[in-house]
């Protein structure tokens, strides 16, 4: 209390008075070696480099903030929830350090406000907020100790901006949001049963890890399979997210699977045998006809033709020959020529 009153009397004469009173209301104290929060308000983006050329940006402060976070949070949970398991106060710790949590606080806090960097690269990672968050924890680390980030985790952050116990008790499906990613992008998901025992005191341990498209993801173990798939879906989808090439080798592996699903099926042959081994002569080829408006068959052959093909026919022929169609008459007879007719030939023969 006595060094924030002494700070607070130094602020009107400090040259950055105004990052000074920023800081005071996100963290709750005025920093002692201003450099350090500068430092860790500074994105890669920003391309800048120290006197021997080395880059000078948050990710190393991030790297320590990050354990700070996991070590302070850690304690809290430990405390605040006697009696659960190791699995409980891990997967509590987990919920409030990840990376979306943090990246909301850092927007209410107004830390985002506060980051150097370039524009345009601000406005495409929407972590960056949560690293720095991370970073600041490491500047208060190294500026104020361990007990003042304990103050800043426990008093400023989970008393005043996060509750605690929704966040321990609050049910994220990992498993829905990886299966709803599979289907969106129309990829085979699938959990494969790596291990199944007991721990030393007896309890059922089951060990699962997800698979894309035949890939294997990551693996979870819990106390029951709900809860050893949720954790492979997490890591899972935390992989998607930071391993490019582990997103490539699934939609490689779905391209080659896709593509022999579209291949064309083969034609089923025909079971009827074939008869293009019988060589057939000109000369047994069907006459060619000829079609007359009449829709009569008028065959090409002449009677020499047709009496050379069966003796039968060449008979038939001849006497067709020999008859004398002129005798034919169209005009019908009387009773009495008839009568006549017939007594002439009776008389005559007679």
């Amino acid at each position: 209390m006595l060094s924030n009153i002494l700070d607070r009397i130094k602020l009107p004469f400090r040259r950055e008075r105004e990052l000074y009173s920023s800081l005071y209301r996100i963290i709750g104290f005025y920093p002692h070696d201003i450099s350090y929060y500068k430092l860790a308000l500074m994105h890669k983006s920003v391309m800048r480099r120290n006197a021997k050329g080395k880059p000078v940006n948050n990710e190393r402060l991030e790297f320590l903030g990050d354990a700070i976070l996991d070590a302070t949070v850690g304690h809290i949970v430990y405390e605040h929830f006697p009696g659960k398991r190791e699995g409980f106060l891990t997967n509590t710790r987990s919920k409030l350090v990840q990376r979306s949590t943090l990246n909301k606080l850092a927007n209410e806090m107004g830390i985002c406000k506060l980051i150097l960097s370039s524009g345009r690269n601000a406005s495409h990672n929407s972590y960056m907020g949560g690293n720095a968050f991370e970073a600041l924890v490491g500047a208060i680390y190294l500026d104020r100790g361990y007990d003042a980030c304990m103050r800043f985790m426990k008093d400023r952050i989970l008393k005043e901006m996060l509750n605690i116990d929704k966040v321990a008790y609050k049910e994220v499906n990992f498993k829905s949001k990886l299966i709803e990613w599979s289907q969106k992008n129309r990829v085979k998901i699938n959990f494969k049963l790596l291990s199944q025992g007991q721990d030393k005191n007896g309890n059922p341990v089951f060990k699962y890890a997800a698979e894309l498209e035949g890939i294997e993801g990551c693996s979870g173990e819990g106390f029951s399979k709900k809860e050893s798939q949720q954790l492979a879906s997490k890591l899972t989808l935390e992989q998607l997210k930071r391993k490019p090439q582990f997103i490539d080798e699934v939609f490689a592996a779905k391209t080659n699977r896709t593509k022999m699903e579209e291949e064309p099926v083969v034609i089923v042959p025909d079971t009827h045998p074939q008869d293009d081994f019988i060589v057939v002569k000109s000369e047994d080829l069907p006459l060619k006809k000829h079609e007359s408006p009449f829709q009569e068959e008028v065959f090409t052959e002449s009677q020499d033709e047709v009496r050379e093909q069966s003796p039968v026919i060449s008979n038939l022929v001849d006497e067709i020959d020999e008859l004398h169609l002129d005798d034919i008459s169209a005009q019908r007879m009387s009773d009495e020529e008839i009568i006549a007719k017939a007594e002439e030939e009776a008389f005559s023969k007679g």
